[in-house]
């Protein structure tokens, strides 16, 4: 049975999941499951949001350590499997002399905090050297570090190859909406609907969306550009197709 008081520390990476609670609420559950049953006190909740750029800068760490000072309460970490890959969270917690329980790793102690941390820094550290190894052997090479890889040109090419392969494809989706959007203009036309305002309305009425997404309403401008793109044949039809006082509407 837990006893006592507590601090209980919370931390997210960004400021995105600070502001959505995002990790938060399982963290904060985390800590509700391992006190409950017991007689015990939380002092005040402490929520750390960090950049992930300048992990030694914990401003609500130090807040939690003084009110454990304060209320000679315990630190109550849910996760400390991955704050003890932090050295300066580790330096902070060991330098303060305050007790602390992690809910993920309740059997952890000073000591197995201490060799967590130092296998984190030999670790980082270890990382650091490989790669600064391989940078220098690959540069001896005489390997190009940074950039784009391979020949400027094949790259302009394989770019060129996207743009316009991009632009067939919404040249191909334009004048397949054209193709589609005719007939039923045509038939509009056909039952004396002739202005843009006019075929508007009833595009609207039949429901029929405009070709951008998300944009359901129709106004005269929108089906003047339409009309702009039809073949100016394809508007000089017989009675029963679009009328050429159509035509002239958009001229």
């Amino acid at each position: 049975m837990v006893n006592g008081k507590f601090v209980s520390y919370l931390r997210v990476s960004t400021a995105r999941q600070g502001a959505s609670g995002l990790g938060l609420e399982a963290q904060r559950e985390a800590v509700s499951r391992y006190v409950n049953g017991g007689s015990w006190a939380l002092v005040q909740e402490v929520v750390e949001v960090e950049s992930g750029k300048r992990s030694d800068n914990r401003p609500q760490l130090a807040k939690a350590l003084a009110l454990c000072r304060i209320h000679r309460a315990t630190l109550l970490v849910a996760k400390l499997d991955r704050l003890a890959r932090n050295v300066a969270f580790i330096s902070t917690l060991m330098e303060s002399s305050v007790d602390f329980v992690a809910v993920d790793l309740p059997q952890a102690n000073k000591l197995t905090v201490h060799i967590m941390a130092a296998m984190a820094e030999y670790e980082a550290s270890a990382i650091s050297a490989r790669t600064r190894a391989a940078l220098a052997a690959a540069r001896a090479r005489g390997k190009k570090l940074g950039g784009l890889r391979g020949p400027a040109a094949e790259f302009a090419a394989l770019s060129g190859k996207g743009s316009a392969a991009g632009a067939a494809v919404r040249a191909a989706k334009a004048a397949k909406r054209i193709e589609d959007l005719l007939p039923v203009m045509e038939d509009i036309c056909a039952e004396g609907s002739a202005s843009l305002r006019a075929i508007a309305a009833e595009l609207n009425a039949r429901g029929i969306g405009t070709p951008r997404p998300g944009n359901y309403k129709w106004y005269p401008v929108q089906v003047q550009r339409i009309l702009r793109k039809i073949p100016a044949e394809a508007l000089r039809k017989d009675p029963s197709g679009v009328p050429a006082d159509a035509h002239a509407a958009v001229a």
